[in-house]
């Protein structure tokens, strides 16, 4: 593993523990101010967007692989389990999504604030790579 792939997945890791962390936090938060239904609502929302940034970070890991792999090849084969990672998130996304919207089981504001935690977590880790100044070079 060079120094730019290990500097990578650190961030990816980072996103996923910030992900969740926010999710946490924003969920006891909403506990605390609006009780138990928002809090559940927020909740369920960090947790689709933290296996929805999974599943895509799974997806393309897959499909890097296999181009990879399979570089001269005259026809690439792509695995069924990657369709269904790319396409699964959607329809986990939308159909949990349109559950909440048409029964009125969760505040619909709590859910998509939970969606949120994954575009805070990339905000920050964006705003950390600027502090610390980025992937250093290779020393070879």
């Amino acid at each position: 593993m060079t120094g730019s792939d290990a500097f990578y997945r650190a961030a990816e890791r980072r996103i996923e523990l910030v992900t969740a962390g926010l999710g946490t936090a924003a969920s006891l938060a909403a506990a605390i101010r609006w009780g138990w239904r928002a809090a559940a609502g927020v909740a369920l929302g960090a947790a689709l967007a933290w296996v929805n940034y999974r599943w895509l970070k799974q997806g393309v890991g897959a499909l890097a692989q296999l181009f990879a792999a399979q570089a001269g090849a005259a026809e690439v084969r792509i695995p069924k389990r990657v369709f269904v990672k790319f396409l699964g998130r959607f329809a986990l996304l939308v159909g949990i999504v349109y559950v909440i919207l048409s029964r009125s089981w969760l505040p619909a504001v709590a859910v998509l604030v939970g969606l949120f935690s994954l575009v805070a977590a990339v905000l920050i880790e964006v705003v950390l790579q600027l502090v610390r100044g980025g992937p250093q070079p290779d020393a070879s």
